[in-house]
């Protein structure tokens, strides 16, 4: 595996935003680590999050010598960026809820933003809407359920309509015609929260966003890379999954290995 780029997420949300870099790089290594140990995020007390976070990302990116850092969960990212950076010479990318083009989009002046309880509360996301969105008007959405179901559905659970139903129900029969998907894990459930809400609100998160984004970092042109790809001269790419449990189930294994995952591993902590 040569220069990867790690992507870190509380659990397997972070496939939705990974699934959108490997479009734009499709001949790119990978580190995918999730702290499924202290899922999920959205319920952890800040310092315990921030602490455990950075020492995870740190550790895997010097054992792994990866050349960018990419923070595929909306509240770690709303509370360990700045020290991280601090931490690490490599670039280091975010996830910021989609509100700005949300804003711009919507035809009603009616938008929501669903996140974990975490996302939904702080100054951070208020700043965003305040910037953004002051045009509309903003329904705040918290669901840690979301998480719990979207983990469930890659282990191949079976996931109940009615239980994603009660979640959007506040604003069904609204003129709410946008919704933010402020938590990586949410877009892993669009075909069920297309159903509740009768396709009616457009769904908006933030992967293609990041993917330009990591694309500027490092300098790639996307008609370049797919002509590469195109061309023959790919090599064997390496998606290297990292747990903080003992072991996962057999369902999300099989979930990973089939969305390319090469290895998947449990965390050893670098000596």
């Amino acid at each position: 595996m040569t220069d990867p780029i790690l992507v870190f997420d509380s659990g397997i949300g972070g496939l939705s935003v990974l699934s959108e870099i490997r479009k734009q790089l499709p001949q790119q290594d990978f580190i995918y680590l999730f702290d499924n140990a202290r899922l999920p995020y959205g319920e952890l007390e800040e310092a315990d999050l921030k602490n455990g976070a950075i020492r995870l990302i740190v550790d895997l990116v010097e054992k792994h010598r990866a050349k960018m850092a990419v923070i595929a969960c909306n509240t770690a990212s709303t509370i360990i960026l700045p020290e991280l950076r601090e931490c690490l010479s490599i670039p280091v990318v975010g996830v910021v809820p989609a509100i700005k083009p949300a804003s711009e989009q919507t035809q009603t002046q009616h938008i929501a933003v669903i996140a974990t309880p975490a996302t939904i509360k702080r100054d951070y996301t208020k700043n965003l809407i305040d910037t953004f969105a002051s045009n509309c008007k903003v329904e705040l959405l918290a669901s840690s359920e979301l998480v719990r179901l979207a983990e469930q559905k890659l282990s191949g659970g079976e996931i109940l309509q009615s239980e994603v139903r009660k979640i959007v129900k506040p604003i069904v029969n609204t003129n709410v015609d946008t919704l933010v998907l402020g938590c990586t894990h949410f877009p892993l459930l669009k075909e069920e929260l297309n159903l509740a809400l009768n396709k009616r609100v457009k769904l908006l998160d933030s992967g293609t966003a990041i993917a330009k984004r990591i694309m500027q970092l490092l300098n790639i042109d996307s008609c370049r890379e797919s002509l590469s790809e195109r061309t023959g001269t790919a090599s064997r790419v390496n998606i290297i999954g990292v747990h903080t449990t003992d072991s996962i189930d057999a369902g999300l294994d099989a979930s990973l290995r089939h969305n390319g995952f090469t290895k998947i591993e449990p965390y050893k902590k670098a000596r």
